[in-house]
């Protein structure tokens, strides 16, 4: 799902391209994916976008006459910019947004279709969008202290919690708990303030590092190439890899659709973390530590 440094990069080729453009028309490909029927979708055609913003791992394109267009991407949602009245895509196509000088498809690259478009108006109306987490590039310590330790939870699930921090998703939380060097199990009331500023530290770090890394890697051009991994992340999908910091190989736990890549030696004190199937499985031969994983490996 693209996270906040990806929306980000998003938002800003967007604004480059659009900002003061009228949109000539809308099309869509697939029905379903607008969420909202008044007003209707057709309202926003022959209008001028004044701006694009970002709330949370949503898109906002504003128009005038207080216009709002909210696009969800969701895990498989993908913009692209092409020429003027480009063909919608036959199995993937969503959306497409004719301007004079390019049009912007919405594209879903998945048998679950998951991404929408809503349109409201007033900005008042934005407010349906908005989770309430903070804006962890903005916010003090105090702010973020607050925010984490509002509940008693995992690090993991606390980072990817859009009531608590705005944008963080399954890949940048992974990044982010690897440079504080935390377990992503770590239950928030358990850190202690030093955890808390390192995990601010990091939080704050790892964002602007990506957001620096995708403006770099798009150059000026709308940015194709977004995904949850990849070939820089320390962590993120690099299960059986050896972590960039000490060489250990990166493990994993997964739950439901999600799951957490780790370093044992960095961030968990050598300790395997249990992945509930796995460790059903295989029951007494679940290796406790890192240490232990190594051992059998090399038995084998």
């Amino acid at each position: 799902m693209p996270e906040l440094p990806d929306i980000t990069v998003y938002v800003e080729s967007l604004e480059a391209r659009i900002k003061g453009q009228r949109l000539e028309k809308v099309r869509l490909g697939n029905p379903f994916i607008l969420r909202t029927f008044e007003p209707p979708l057709n309202a926003v055609s022959r209008k001028t976008v004044l701006g694009v913003e970002r709330i949370g791992k949503r898109i906002i394109l504003a128009f005038e006459d207080e216009l709002f267009v909210g696009l969800h991407l969701m895990i498989a949602g993908r913009l692209h910019w092409k020429k003027p009245k480009t063909k919608i895509p036959g199995r993937i196509g969503h959306a497409a947004f004719d301007f004079s000088e390019g049009t912007l498809l919405l594209t879903e690259a998945s048998t679950k279709k998951r991404a929408s478009i809503h349109l409201v108006r007033g900005r008042s109306s934005l407010a349906v969008f908005d989770r309430g987490g903070l804006e962890v590039l903005d916010c003090s310590l105090k702010s973020f202290h607050g925010g984490l330790t509002r509940e008693n939870r995992t690090l993991k699930r606390a980072l990817t919690d859009p009531r608590l921090f705005s944008g963080i998703g399954n890949a940048y939380s992974d990044e982010i708990l690897h440079r504080a060097k935390l377990s992503p199990l770590t239950l928030t009331l358990k850190l202690s303030g030093e955890e808390v500023a390192r995990l601010q530290t990091a939080t704050i770090a790892t964002l602007k590092e990506w957001i620096d890394r995708l403006r770099g890697e798009a150059a000026g051009k709308f940015p194709e190439k977004v995904t949850a991994f990849r070939e820089e992340m320390a962590v993120h999908g690099k299960f059986g890899k050896p972590c960039p910091v000490c060489g250990t190989k990166v493990q994993r736990i997964v739950y439901a659709e999600n799951e957490s890549n780790y370093c044992p030696r960095c961030q968990t004190g050598g300790k395997m973390l249990s992945d509930r199937s796995l460790a059903r499985l295989l029951k007494d031969d679940w290796p406790k530590t890192i240490d232990e994983l190594e051992q059998s490996e090399l038995g084998k």
